[in-house]
């Protein structure tokens, strides 16, 4: 059973930067394609990034150029570096595995203006 646990959130000003974790228990190794989704207060949640086995990623339109998705498969952890925050990227951010869709717990990233 895959458990994923996200870090790295915070507060933050605009144009500022983060980068989130989440960090895998169990070997992710044959269900590889990993997404970052995020949920601001009031509204659905919504994919922000996907990378997959094969390391080719998707963007949402609104986070291309200033996001960037990566992994480390030696540490079982996917990354969500995050430049030119704006306070429209307030969220709680969740990372999915794509095979097993099991979620993680979340992390909130709030940016200030």
């Amino acid at each position: 059973q895959v458990q994923l646990v996200e870090s790295g959130g915070g507060l933050v000003q605009a144009g500022g930067s983060l980068r989130l974790s989440c960090a895998a228990s169990g070997s992710i190794f044959s269900t590889p394609d990993m997404a970052w989704f995020r949920q601001a207060p009031g509204k659905q949640r919504e994919l922000v990034a996907q990378i997959f086995r094969s390391s080719w990623t998707n963007y949402a339109d609104s986070v291309k150029g200033r996001f960037t998705i990566s992994r480390d498969n030696a540490k079982n952890t996917v990354y969500l570096q995050m430049n030119s925050l704006k306070p429209e990227d307030t969220a709680v951010y969740y990372c999915r595995n794509l095979g097993t869709l099991v979620w993680g717990q979340g992390t909130q990233v709030t940016v200030s203006s």
